[in-house]
């Protein structure tokens, strides 16, 4: 019997990219997807075939001085989370009571989708596009370095006081909130990973709840890009779409591979334009953003950021990441791709251009990192993907 599902994202890619597959599969078989997110995806999720709904959302820069996970980094984000649950949060109740799903499946970084679940009385699914967490493994707990001076301290003041506006908030709207599931959320009944099982964090901890459906890429693999020289090896270099804003890293890439026979592939995002980076070597195609998947396709490396999103579809097309993080999450991405022998990851502080090309070409050439990767491609491709998704949600609404 054909079902209507609410997804409800955070507004960005990293988020938003991994489930697009698993809607397209959802309406492959017949069902309905109404997807609440805000306009810089509205194209995106319209072309996976869900129907869309406005939430207005536009997600401000993120601060520069999120290298460490602190409650002054966290800040800015939390209050923009306030404000944009008072703004949204009706709107979607108001919604989806006149085309009530049969399930609301929700970001776990989103805190308007278990509100609306339990709004609506209707069951609830967890998205997780990141390691995932229980009763014994917490984000919170890769996210703080050991060596900060000022760690996460959940009775930091601005984190009691964003507790207590959501409370207040919350009541006002008529549902619940734990203020210890800040930065760890409980797991819903049914909750869908999109990581296999093989890279998880204390994977053994986890019970039947979560299933592990690794990574799929979907209508995004299919776009036509070639790189420009057949003959030559090709480095993708990246640093996603976000914490994208350094000019001197782009420009200590361009130094280590200007005379190499790599061909390189560069995304500098947004904010960084090409006048900033001086002269562009011929073996540099540089431009605002690529078609990644397709990208990775032809890629031999990866020099990426290492956000989860990046990193499962590096671990998809079996391509050697070579990590340079920019925040916590990311890092500890980098750290388990190279404690399973994955890659390596750099250290910021450390990057010259003769260590960054010599790192490179030691993990391309790498043969046990490659056989490595082999076994990883094959756990991924086994999680079972969207169809997997799709299998779990109908089974858990039947």
């Amino acid at each position: 019997m054909s079902k209507h599902f609410a997804f409800v994202s955070m507004t960005a890619h990293g988020h938003v990219n991994p489930t697009l597959p698993l809607v397209e599969e959802l309406v492959r078989r017949g069902h309905r997807v109404t997807y609440a997110i805000g306009p810089e995806f509205h194209d995106a999720v319209q072309a996976a075939g869900a129907t869309l709904f406005d939430t207005g959302t536009v997600m401000p820069e993120m601060p520069t001085n999120f290298a460490k996970f602190t409650p002054e980094a966290m800040a800015p984000m939390l209050e923009f989370r306030i404000e944009d649950i008072q703004r949204s949060f009706p709107k979607l109740v108001e919604h989806f009571r006149q085309d009530l799903p049969d399930a609301v499946c929700f970001d776990q970084a989103e805190a308007t989708g278990p509100m609306l679940a339990e709004k609506l009385g209707v069951p609830e699914v967890s998205l997780i596009p990141h390691f995932a967490g229980n009763e014994h493994f917490s984000m919170r707990d890769v996210m703080v370095k050991k060596d900060d001076e000022n760690p996460f301290d959940p009775n930091h003041p601005i984190v009691q006081d964003f507790a207590k506006r959501m409370k207040e908030l919350t009541t006002e709207f008529g549902v619940t909130f734990d203020p210890s599931s800040f930065g760890q959320a409980k797991p819903s009944p049914l909750n869908l990973v999109f990581l296999p099982k093989k890279f998880q964090l204390r994977s053994e901890t986890f019970d039947d709840r979560f299933e592990f459906i690794g990574p799929s890429v979907g209508q995004r693999g299919v776009v036509d890009w070639k790189p420009k020289h057949g003959d030559r090896p090709l480095l993708f270099i990246s640093l996603g779409t976000v914490f994208n804003q350094r000019p001197e890293f782009f420009r200590l890439c361009i130094e280590a591979f200007r005379d190499s026979g790599w061909q390189i592939a560069m995304s500098i995002g947004k904010v960084v334009q090409e006048a900033d980076l001086g002269e562009i070597p011929e073996n540099f195609e540089v431009r605002t953003s690529f078609p990644q998947p397709a990208v990775l396709q032809h890629a031999t490396a990866f020099l990426t950021h290492t956000g989860m999103n990046s990193t499962m579809e590096t671990l998809y097309y079996g391509v050697p990441p070579i990590a340079f993080p920019q925040m916590p999450e990311q890092e500890a991405n980098a750290d388990r791709a190279q404690e399973l022998g994955l890659g390596k990851r750099l250290q910021a502080d450390d990057v010259t251009p003769e260590l960054l090309r010599a790192t490179v070409d030691e993990v391309a050439a790498d043969e046990q990192i490659r056989a490595n990767l082999a076994e990883m491609r094959e756990a991924v491709l086994t999680s079972g993907g969207a169809p997997a998704g799709a299998d779990a949600l109908e089974r858990f609404l039947s």
